[in-house]
């Protein structure tokens, strides 16, 4: 979802910069950016503020860097969920999940059910 609006993004005019710094924040979040680090980090490493990114990525995406980070983390443990047979606490430290608590809430929150539920599937 968010590699097809990266790819729209980089194929339009530099001079939009807004759409491009919101861009460079989507990979840097594909990457695991803020896994570790905050949004204010990382607002400083694109050299704006952690207001004035908010703002772009509400405009850009309709969603927060945050939201868009948990996002991200849930679909890449559902997916290692369909594609593999690691153990659930694996999967959440490989989503990005600092909890495995964290992990079964987000992944009640987005499914409405347990992620070992997909495994009995």
């Amino acid at each position: 979802m968010w590699a097809v609006w990266l790819g729209q993004v980089s194929r339009r005019n530099p001079a939009h910069g807004t759409a491009t710094t919101v861009a460079r924040a989507m990979r840097l979040i594909e990457e695991g950016f803020l896994n570790e680090a905050s949004v204010a980090e990382l607002a400083d490493r694109l050299g704006v503020g952690p207001r004035h990114l908010l703002r772009l990525f509400v405009r850009h995406t309709g969603a927060t860097p945050t939201e868009v980070a948990a996002t991200r983390r849930v679909q890449k443990a559902k997916r290692l969920i369909d594609e593999t047979e690691m153990p659930m606490s694996e999967i959440s430290h490989a989503a990005g999940f600092r909890s495995l608590r964290r992990f079964n809430d987000a992944f009640r929150a987005t499914y409405r059910r347990p992620p070992s539920s997909f495994r009995a599937i």
